[in-house]
């Protein structure tokens, strides 16, 4: 069975930055030959946007993702038009970065709302007017679906059934797809749904394993092997599909991963990349 591709290893930093700082994720993947890196705007935020390009530039990096825009829903018109003035940020970020696309978590439910249709509602229309600025500078939009278990606080798309269907009502130019996994391996539409999301839906594929038991829903993501998912049936699912890019580790690990050295995490994404990918 092929083998991935290790050039299109790419590390989320979420994976490493409680152990390093910005500066020393790049300079750390370049270190272990990891040609792909996907920051957090936070930590761009603390580096600096110029300094954090000009690194990854220098280390000949490619940035397979920005992490993240959305959090569409508001509870009220002035609530929204923050959101929509801090997400043309993020596409102008994701420019400067030369990134791939920019990753969007959507938002829950807004303030004590228990609305989830209406979410859903704010949802498409926030994504709808942002879609309008991302096409006109050229970035990609990559809607990525989170577990049910987070609908309230974090996502209210849960499959990807919804982002499809997003993508169909708003169209496909400068719109996709992030296929995380973590969220998305239980679907029993999966693999029906990656056939009708195809290569130009899918704009990023990120990779960890699901833990049994989980300990912390958000925070005990497991290395590719440790867990019950059958990720190289998935990376060869996509990749049959015509998807050529980053197979983007991204791990929160509070009780393992971020408890190690981070040189060790790096090696390791390595390894398991090619043995269980």
């Amino acid at each position: 069975m092929q083998a991935p591709d290790k050039n299109r290893l790419s590390i989320n930093t979420a994976t490493v930055r409680q152990q390093w700082n910005l500066k020393q994720i790049i300079d750390g993947c370049a270190r272990h030959d990891i040609r792909g890196i996907s920051p957090w705007r936070d930590q761009v935020q603390a580096l600096g946007l110029q300094q954090t390009a000009q690194r990854i530039r220098s280390n000949e990096l490619f940035v397979s993702g920005y992490c993240r825009g959305g959090m569409f829903p508001g509870v009220d018109a002035q609530a929204r038009r923050a959101a929509d003035e801090d997400n043309r940020r993020a596409v102008d970020e994701a420019l400067a970065l030369n990134a791939a696309c920019l990753v969007l978590v959507v938002g829950g439910l807004p303030g004590e709302s228990k609305d989830l249709a209406g979410a859903r509602s704010q949802v498409r229309d926030g994504l709808g007017r942002l879609l309008e600025y991302a096409r006109n500078v050229g970035m990609p939009l990559a809607i990525e679906p989170l577990h049910p278990m987070y609908a309230a606080d974090r996502a209210c798309v849960n499959t990807l059934e919804q982002a499809n269907d997003l993508c169909d009502e708003l169209g496909d130019d400068g719109l996709g797809i992030a296929v995380d996994l973590y969220h998305t391996w239980w679907d029993p539409k999966f693999y029906a749904q990656l056939e009708r999301a195809g290569r130009k839906r899918i704009l990023a594929f990120h990779l960890c394993d699901w833990l049994v038991p989980t300990r912390d829903l958000l925070n005990d993501r497991g290395m590719m092997g440790d867990g019950v998912i059958d990720i190289r049936a998935a990376r060869l699912a996509v990749e049959a599909l015509g998807f050529t890019g980053a197979h983007e580790v991204e791990i929160f690990s509070a009780h393992n991963w971020w408890q190690r050295d981070p040189d060790e995490v790096l090696e390791t994404c390595k390894a398991r990349h090619q043995s269980h990918c």
